[in-house]
């Protein structure tokens, strides 16, 4: 690096410039960019979730604000009065542009309804099959040929190992509200590091499947070590925070287990453990803001 044309110092010739703003582009970018955004928000009221750090919540009283944050993109969930003022502390700091009510939103389209919201993922599921040119293919009525049993070595190498990863990952978004393809996409998913032929006819036979409905269908079973809790079939959305509350006291065994001083001054790894229990978040948020420090004591 070379010290920019007319700024050059004469007297320390070797000395570069130190940037005080990251650059765009840069793999440290969007880390600078989210400790920006999470220091601001912290001095107009909001923390961040111990379960998911992209997710900011602010609670005042009665009054309750959520924002979630994806690189740039913002969405905000508050009560009409409390999302002027929040809106108006944000411009103030970030520029920004509301794109008003959520209609869309990194390929899920929201829909409103007087029982609530509908989620769905019909124009992104559409993309996946138009990028394959599979519009016009012969729909499938199941996601899985439960008479195929996939192999990691039979048949012959697929011929454009880019492609099958390409399409398993859009798949594996697509489960975000189609449930009922998870199995079948984890399957397919097992072998992107080195993709056969048949593999790609299974991916291709889950696409036939999703061009049959389109529809956005869910369902789930909880178990307790070998044991059915409840069970849910049909078309819905739910949250799971209901279950990891009553999950909660399992998880002090995990604690034990994790290498809690790298965890509670490094935020990259909270996705891997972002439901142990909260000790190590209270620990975490206590070295963030430098009022305790996590020390090796060796035994």
């Amino acid at each position: 690096m070379y010290q920019p044309l007319g700024f050059r110092d004469p007297y320390h010739p070797d000395y570069v410039c130190r940037l005080r703003k990251s650059l765009y582009g840069l793999k440290q970018a969007h880390r600078a960019w989210y400790q920006c955004f999470a220091d601001y928000a912290t001095t107009i009221g909001f923390h961040h979730s111990t379960s998911d750090h992209s997710l900011f919540i602010y609670r005042q009283s009665s009054d309750m604000a959520y924002i979630l944050l994806y690189v740039y993109d913002i969405i905000l969930i508050t009560s009409h009065a409390l999302r002027k003022s929040i809106m108006s502390l944000l411009a103030a700091e970030f520029a920004m542009k509301d794109l008003g009510p959520l209609s869309y939103f990194l390929g899920i389209a929201v829909s409103r309804h007087p029982s609530g919201i509908f989620l769905s993922q019909s124009t992104y599921a559409s993309e996946i099959i138009d990028h394959d040119f599979m519009a016009s293919c012969k729909p499938s009525a199941n996601p899985v040929d439960t008479k195929q049993k996939l192999s990691t070595s039979s048949g012959t190498p697929f011929e454009d190992p880019s492609l099958y990863r390409s399409l398993a990952g859009a798949l594996q978004f697509l489960t975000v509200t189609r449930h009922d393809i998870s199995y079948a996409v984890q399957q397919v998913c097992l072998h992107m590091h080195s993709p056969r032929t048949e593999h790609m006819l299974a991916l291709k036979h889950i696409m036939r499947y999703v061009q049959d409905t389109r529809r956005s269908t869910s369902g789930y079973c909880v178990f307790l070590g070998d044991n059915l809790i409840s069970r849910r079939v049909g078309f819905t959305i739910f949250f799971w925070s209901s279950i990891f509350l009553f999950l909660r006291p399992l998880w002090c065994i995990v604690t034990m287990l994790v290498p809690s001083i790298y965890l509670s001054d490094n935020l990259v790894q909270h996705q891997r453990t972002k439901h142990i229990e909260m000790d190590i978040h209270f620990v975490r948020e206590k070295v963030a803001r430098g009022q305790a420090r996590a020390l090796h004591v060796p035994s």
